[in-house]
């Protein structure tokens, strides 16, 4: 009978976080196509085995890096949108909390667009339609202010979402902690663009 992976390592930290940080910490620093398993493996001190029983391959590893990031940014935006605030204030925070998010997991969303293109077939597609769920409900926030007369229509609600995330994307090719802006400084200032953009 096969031995199953220890669940944590000595100091009590889960296996699967130790080999999410080692393959964040190497896809980061290396590139997803110069890592092997076995420097992650090495780096996480786990058995090829345990990366086995938790993620099924490298390609698994990747897609984690970046969904784990999507989740908590899909919680906190279905929260902002389900809450009972007006709608302006809804998408600023909304806005603001996705610059955020996304500077506190730089590495994650480097790796991410960086080599999106290596994933699998069916995982690229899954990816896009866990991205797809997450614009879509944040238009759904401008269309709403939209059809309530507080933002203005002159531009289509699906331009001005492709304009906000085009700069959230950008942010690992230019921001670095440490410089004149802090997280919620830049956050700020994206999402004030924004509500500028919509003024009526």
């Amino acid at each position: 009978m096969a031995a199953v992976p220890r669940t944590t390592d000595g100091d009590g930290t889960p296996v699967p976080q130790r080999l999410l940080a080692a393959a964040t910490r190497l896809f980061a620093d290396r590139g997803y196509d110069r890592t092997s398993v076995q420097e992650i493996v090495e780096a996480a001190g786990v058995t090829k085995g345990a990366l086995y029983h938790y993620f099924g391959s490298k390609d698994d590893l990747l897609h984690e890096v970046y969904a784990r990031v999507l989740r908590v940014q899909q919680e906190r935006l279905d929260a902002f949108a389900d809450a009972d605030a007006p709608i302006e204030e809804r998408l600023r925070a909304a806005a603001a909390d996705v610059v955020v998010t996304t500077i506190d997991n730089l590495d994650d969303a480097m790796i991410f667009f960086r080599s999106m293109h290596h994933l699998s077939p069916e995982k690229n597609k899954q990816v896009r339609a866990e991205r797809r769920r997450y614009h879509e409900r944040f238009r759904a926030l401008i269309e709403e202010g939209q059809k309530e007369g507080v933002f203005s229509t002159r531009t289509p609600a699906d331009l001005v979402v492709d304009y906000h995330f085009g700069s959230v994307h950008h942010l690992s090719t230019w921001y670095r902690p440490g410089g004149p802006l802090t997280p919620q400084q830049v956050a700020d200032q994206l999402a004030d663009l924004l509500l500028r953009a919509l003024r009526p």
